[in-house]
């Protein structure tokens, strides 16, 4: 009897020490971080599974851009629109930046060149807010990050095939009507979006971590309007000009000029070949998958951190 009371209890009935590797722990349950950053090619599924979202967000932003003024969406076409009436009155009169263009190209170049360099730098000014300014989306919703600054690059996107519609009315007005050309413009724009996407996505990282970004880039993309060829010609401009060959190459082959020589070459009849650099198309490829996938895996790179601190 006492032999039995003396017995210690089995060391099965011993509470287990708790086990100090949380890693381990998590796995063995199957737990995960909270908004760990998925793998490239998971991600990629994600942000196609929320493809109707990325739609409807960039609709309703469109939408909601100009519901408090009495025009409305009218907007689209005025601004730019009363921004190459200024650019005409003050470059094409003043400052004779006609130099090189028929008198009579001259207003359809610079309203496309306005319209084209628009959407890059619409969607630029978006990705660098896009999750600064939706950090309450962000942090209540789960969902791929990368759907934001897609979406306001759509919705640029859209803005612009809406304000099309008034520069087909011009380029009629001014003699330059629809032919087989005109359907270049549909690669043209395909591959500015993929370019305009790609900044987007590279600023909208930057911006989340340094919100005073968004008052810079204004001055950064005036600059680089300045010197892309809205207003003027650049070969024509460099003609008698003492510029080294490399820096005419680099001002022409930059994306912004690139794109818009394309839309010109579409849409103007006038605006023939000679007015191209060599390779525009290659160029214009190449701009669009360099900034498109670098920019989606630089954005990727932070997922997890959007929206924290």
């Amino acid at each position: 009897m006492s032999q039995a009371l003396d017995t210690p209890p089995a060391a099965s009935a011993r509470p287990e020490p708790p086990e100090t590797d949380l890693a381990a722990l998590a796995a063995r349950h199957g737990l995960t971080v909270s908004g760990a950053r998925p793998p490239l090619g998971a991600y990629v599924r994600q942000l196609w599974g929320r493809r109707h979202f990325i739609l409807a967000f960039s609709q309703a932003k469109l939408t909601a851009q100009y519901s408090k003024v009495k025009l409305g969406q009218l907007w689209q076409v005025a601004t730019p629109l009363l921004n190459a009436a200024v650019y005409f009155f003050i470059f094409g009169l003043l400052l004779g930046a006609r130099k090189g263009i028929p008198s009579e190209v001259y207003v359809p170049f610079l309203v496309t060149g306005v319209f084209v360099f628009t959407f890059t730098q619409s969607s630029v000014l978006a990705g660098v807010r896009a999750i600064s300014g939706n950090l309450g989306l962000v942090r209540a919703l789960h969902f791929p990050r990368a759907s934001l600054p897609i979406s306001f690059a759509l919705q640029q996107l859209q803005q612009l095939l809406f304000s099309m519609i008034v520069l087909v009315v011009i380029m009629i007005g001014f003699r330059s009507y629809p032919d087989a050309s005109w359907l270049l413009v549909v690669p043209a724009l395909a591959l500015q979006f993929v370019f305009n996407t790609g900044l987007a996505l590279i600023f909208a990282r930057m911006g989340s971590k340094t919100p005073d970004l968004a008052q810079l880039m204004p001055f950064v993309l005036r600059t680089w309007m300045y010197a892309s060829g809205v207003m003027f010609s650049i070969p024509a401009m460099l003609e008698d000009k003492n510029v080294p060959a490399w820096l005419a190459d680099v001002l022409q082959w930059n994306p912004a000029a690139v794109y818009m020589d394309l839309v010109r070459f579409a849409l103007i009849d006038q605006y023939d070949s000679s007015y191209l650099p060599p390779h525009v198309w290659a160029f214009a490829l190449g701009w669009a998958v360099l900034a498109g996938v670098v920019g989606f895996v630089y954005f990727w790179k932070a997922e997890e951190r959007y929206g924290r601190g």
